[in-house]
């Protein structure tokens, strides 16, 4: 399965080989499992404006900037665009909310991966559509030692959000690393686009309630059912691509 994906990843791009140095994982949905709260955030901010927004639609803006989203809800809901006002108040109520939720726990695997990767000398790089402040801190308190601020791409450092290229193109930059020497971790639609955009190797794990086709549709390479199992697969992944 792992050498048919790479055959197929190294002819689509002209690649000689997978030179594999770092591995860009996206946050929500891949480290932590909180997009069920983000999605529950999100519906709940929107019924407060007067807008529908099931906890599903949620899942399929995961990864796109908080102002992206809210103006795609709003010009379908009311027929135009928010003011910068508006997407800041909305935005600041859905982060209310969030906060007001239950802690989101590590993605069960999440941690054990990290170690072998570093334990094989690459660079785990976090690229997330996130603007959480205390970002840093929550990862180092979860994941000690494993992550650089200068190593991390977040909303504050984007113009374009997912599935715009840009975020994992500005990871590649950061590391000093090419498309082939990388491998992307998403679980939603908009950054396995955005990862392939990239033209990065790129691994969907599927965490929420989207059907499989949801992600291998953008383009993954491969699917995995859970951050667990691909920790379990990793050695074998690994081998594979040198």
């Amino acid at each position: 399965m792992f050498q048919e994906a790479i055959k197929n990843y190294l002819n689509r791009h002209n690649y000689p080989e997978i030179n594999l140095k770092a591995v860009l994982f996206d946050m929500d949905g891949v480290l932590f499992d909180s997009m069920k709260n983000h999605a529950a955030a999100w519906q709940e901010a929107m019924k407060r404006y007067g807008m529908n927004m099931s906890r599903e639609e949620a899942y399929l803006h995961e990864g796109r900037t908080g102002a992206g989203t809210i103006n795609i809800v709003s010009q379908r809901e009311r027929g135009h665009q928010a003011t910068e006002q508006e997407v800041k108040e909305i935005y600041q109520t859905k982060s209310d909310i969030f906060n007001s939720l239950p802690k989101a726990e590590p993605m069960s695997g999440a941690y054990g991966l990290l170690q072998k990767i570093k334990a094989g000398g690459l660079i785990p790089m976090v690229v997330t559509g996130s603007g959480q402040l205390s970002l840093l801190d929550k990862l180092n308190h979860y994941y000690p030692d494993v992550f650089k601020r200068e190593l991390m791409v977040t909303a504050f450092d984007v113009k374009y959000g997912k599935p715009n290229p840009e975020p994992y193109l500005m990871a590649l930059q950061k590391a000093g690393i090419a498309a082939n020497e990388a491998i992307v971790v998403e679980n939603a639609p908009l950054g396995v686009h955005a990862g392939v955009a990239a033209g990065i190797f790129t691994v969907a794990l599927n965490t929420g309630p989207l059907p499989d086709k949801a992600l291998l549709d953008e383009g993954a390479d491969l699917l995995f059912p859970s951050m667990q199992a691909f920790n379990e697969s990793w050695e074998t992944f690994y081998n594979t691509t040198l």
